[in-house]
């Protein structure tokens, strides 16, 4: 198991949690995503360590900025 914490701009409501999240859940062995709405950590947890191109992907795709 890893986890691995990444900095996230521009998410200002639940509604930009729940994208995040949605899309991070997505990418193939990941177990749990955790977001932080005031700080812009997002905590994701996965079988093995992500590739960063999926994770800025899963963040663009939702439509904020890994930082």
């Amino acid at each position: 198991m890893t986890t691995s914490t990444y900095n996230v701009a521009g998410m200002t409501c639940e509604h930009c949690v729940a994208s995040v999240t949605q899309e991070l859940s997505a990418i193939q062995g990941v177990t749990s995503v955790s977001v932080d709405l005031e700080t812009g950590a997002v905590r994701v947890e996965s079988a093995t360590e992500l590739p960063i191109d999926a994770v800025t992907e899963a963040i663009d795709e939702a439509g904020y900025t890994l930082v």
